[in-house]
């Protein structure tokens, strides 16, 4: 049975409306993953788009709609604050299809760790060239069984040699295997989720485990030199590893 939800938040980001704007618009693959890539200047949205409310730089409303009846919309409602930032107040709305539990679960916590991104990106990446590694929406997720496991994201945290009690702020130094080493700072950590900040960019860990899935990765490099497929292929066999 199909349910209707909300998810609503509130958000302080780093930088002023038009760069909001421009983030949530044009540079997706920079902080959540490829999509619609729009002319965020735009007088209007593309004809045939799911975007039913187009106000440069206040307010965005998509709504996707599936032919089964279920739905998704999604609100930006974008307002200047003191010192060049902005507060988002976010909406995702819908109806949820079949074995809605697993994907219900999943919503919030998404959000909140797809919006933290979003922060990161603007406060120490705005406006850089990125390389989004991953497959789009789905990142790169492990193939081996032992990837669904309740205990999959201590043996991640085991494999990037991140502690238990770990806390944003905390430095790491790993290796991704033949993806090279990673040194950074831990910008995001739940049970469920893992956010690595190094000088290149945002190394991102999913625990969709919890979620009736498998863990996935992805990365946002800023840099020009990124072959896509050749990284994501490297960490793929480095993400398998963990758990063969």
């Amino acid at each position: 049975m199909s349910r209707p939800f909300e998810v609503v938040r509130e958000i302080d980001l780093p930088a002023a409306p038009d760069d909001v704007w421009t983030a949530i618009t044009a540079e997706n693959a920079a902080w959540q993953f490829p999509g619609m890539e729009l002319d965020p200047a735009a007088a209007s949205p593309p004809e045939g788009s799911p975007i039913t409310t187009w106000d440069p730089p206040s307010r965005l409303v998509i709504r996707m709609d599936a032919p089964d009846g279920t739905f998704n919309a999604l609100e930006y409602a974008i307002e200047a604050r003191d010192g060049g930032t902005a507060h988002v107040r976010y909406v995702h709305s819908g109806i949820l299809s079949d074995e809605w539990e697993d994907q219900y679960d999943a919503v919030g916590p998404h959000t909140d760790f797809y919006f933290h991104t979003l922060g990161q990106y603007l406060e120490h990446f705005r406006g850089q060239r990125v390389t989004y590694v991953g497959q789009p929406t789905s990142g790169i997720e492990a193939a081996p069984a032992a990837a669904g496991a309740p205990d999959a994201m201590d043996r991640l945290r085991a494999a990037l040699g991140i502690a238990p009690d770990a806390q944003a702020g905390d430095r790491v130094q790993t290796s991704l295997g033949a993806a090279g080493p990673l040194d950074g700072v831990i910008d995001y950590v739940t049970p469920q989720f893992i956010g690595l900040r190094d000088d290149d960019g945002l190394w991102r860990f999913f625990g969709r485990n919890h979620f009736g899935g498998v863990v996935g990765m992805s990365a946002h490099v800023f840099r020009d030199d990124v072959d896509p497929v050749a990284a994501e292929a490297v960490l793929q066999e480095w993400l398998d590893g963990v758990y063969a």
